[in-house]
């Protein structure tokens, strides 16, 4: 998600797991638990305390405001309190009404709460104020996606591929809508944009776990290494987990997509697509697994 300078350099966390949830697999127990919880950097807390009392005391123009209101909604997103999140968000967009990234945020919202017209508006809006704004053709594809609107989803998620095909995670969301229309199809070209990632990326190796040429044992043992940051391990344990529940998903093997989507959650990055969307799948998942039992 695009954010300021400031805000990058300022709200760095070192978010890992706050639990285990028990799964039908000893391997993806022991990858849940290998991550000791921390707290959340102090530098948040401060830059936090900054921004309040900026907003409470400081006199800003309406545009500097509105820039403050953004930044501290997107420190808000970043520790999952979304309902303060989307109140900055929304208090922002009063005050300056072209501000695309907010607008990109409360669709992505939106989404999250199955509101899929207002998603749209909201996505309309960010390409509309910003052409060039790469991941909003990801987030309305996604939206599109959950909303069942699957070719309007992959022509998204092709725009979103075509700006960046050595991105793995492009690759893996234009297959995930593709799969929907024609499985076989979709296969086939997950191959062929294979060809185009680095073999030592991390989310190339998800895209061989898709392919069928890595196992969840190499997943994992993979996830552990060249990491760069505290948190980085936890984050590629979001994004696994959350990939090996769509295919298990997939598969009809719904009990275990639930509990892969669980220890999606568990890892608590909350502003990873991977992690705001886990819980919509989740309840999906919950409601598929109550009518088996009916």
């Amino acid at each position: 998600m695009m954010r300021t300078a400031v805000i990058l350099a300022m709200a760095s966390m070192s978010m890992l797991l706050t639990g285990c949830v028990s799964t039908q697999s000893e391997n993806d127990q022991q990858a849940a638990i290998k991550v000791a919880p921390v707290s959340p950097d102090y530098k948040l807390e401060i830059t936090l305390a900054k921004l309040n009392e900026i907003l409470a005391s400081v006199e800003l123009t309406p545009e500097q405001r509105a820039r403050f209101h953004y930044d501290r909604g997107v420190i808000y997103d970043r520790v999952g309190l979304r309902i303060l999140s989307r109140i900055d968000f929304h208090q922002a967009l009063k005050l300056q009404p072209n501000l695309a990234d907010a607008y990109n945020f409360l669709g992505i919202y939106y989404t999250q709460e199955s509101e899929f017209e207002s998603a749209y508006e909201a996505f309309d809006a960010v390409i509309e104020l910003s052409p060039d704004y790469d991941y909003a053709f990801l987030n309305r594809g996604i939206s599109l996606y959950y909303g069942e609107r699957m070719e309007l989803a992959v022509s998204d998620m092709s725009d979103f591929y075509a700006r960046d095909p050595s991105d793995g995670y492009r690759v893996l969301w234009l297959y995930l809508a593709e799969r929907e229309i024609d499985e076989v199809a979709a296969k086939s070209q997950l191959a062929q944009h294979r060809a185009q990632l680095q073999d030592n990326a991390w989310a190339t190796a998800l895209v061989d776990y898709y392919l069928g040429t890595k196992t969840k044992q190499q997943i994992f043992s993979l996830a552990q290494e060249g990491l760069k940051h505290p948190q980085e391990y936890a984050e590629r344990l979001c994004e696994a987990y959350f990939y090996m529940a769509k295919i298990a998903q997939k598969r009809g093997e719904h009990a275990q997509a639930a509990n892969y989507f669980r220890l999606a959650l568990a890892t608590n990055i909350y502003d990873f697509v991977e992690h705001r969307y886990a819980r919509l799948e989740l309840a999906r998942t919950n409601e598929l697994l109550k009518t088996a039992v009916n």
